[in-house]
Order: structure tokens, then C-alpha cells, then sequence
């Protein structure tokens, strides 16, 4: 299990910009496990895994969270490559300016203090 974990540090640190999908795909290669006992693991089809591996579906809070378990991740590392995804896909389909996020971080802040 350690040179599992030392494989998966060296792919964080290299700074190589993959999709959610691609990454767990990657911890679960690294790690030598096939999809279906990873699925079995998360209680889902292997087809399903198979999809939120290659982008086509997204999954839910509770896989994510059992994803970070499974392969000893932190989970808001995780839930920062889903939600990443999820906001550059956005941005592709508006074709909007990159430049939004900073709206959308003031936006986030804005927001923040008014809850407090």
C-alpha cells in the first residue's frame, strides 16, 4: 500500500490537470484493482463506474466521499476535482471568459458574509 500511496503523491504533485474521472480512474489503476471490485466496493454497477470514469455520468456526494475512503484520499480534495470539472464545463458550454470566475469567487464571498 505504500507504493501505492507514493504513486498517487507523485501524480498530485506533477501538476497534471486530468478530469475527476480520469484521476479516480488512476487511483484505482495505480492501486491494481479492476472496476468491479472497486464498484462492489461503492455498491454500484461496474457499468456505472465505468461512466463516472470516462466523464459520462457524475456521481453523487456519498460515492465521492466513499472514493476518498477506498483509495485513502481526502475527500475535499476530491470534491475540488468534481466540482472543478463541473464549473470548467460550464464555462466551455456558456463560452464565456475565463474572467468569470473572478466574478463568481467575489460572488462566493458576497455570499458568504451575508449568511453570517
Amino acid at each position: 500500500m505504500s507504493l501505492f500511496l507514493d504513486q498517487i503523491r507523485l501524480i498530485k504533485m506533477s501538476k497534471v490537470v486530468t478530469s475527476f474521472g480520469e484521476y479516480i480512474r488512476s487511483l484505482r489503476e495505480t492501486a491494481g484493482l479492476p472496476i468491479r471490485k472497486i464498484a462492489a466496493q461503492l455498491d454500484i454497477d461496474p457499468s456505472l463506474l465505468g461512466k463516472i470514469e470516462r466523464n459520462e455520468r457524475q456521481p453523487t456526494k456519498e460515492q465521492i466521499a466513499s472514493i476518498a475512503k477506498i483509495y485513502k484520499q481526502d475527500e475535499k480534495y476530491l470534491k475540488e476535482q468534481f466540482l472543478s470539472d463541473k464549473f470548467a464545463y460550464r464555462i466551455m458550454e456558456e463560452e464565456v471568459d475565463i474572467s468569470i470566475l473572478k466574478v463568481a469567487e467575489d460572488k462566493v464571498k458576497y455570499f458568504t458574509q451575508k449568511r453570517k
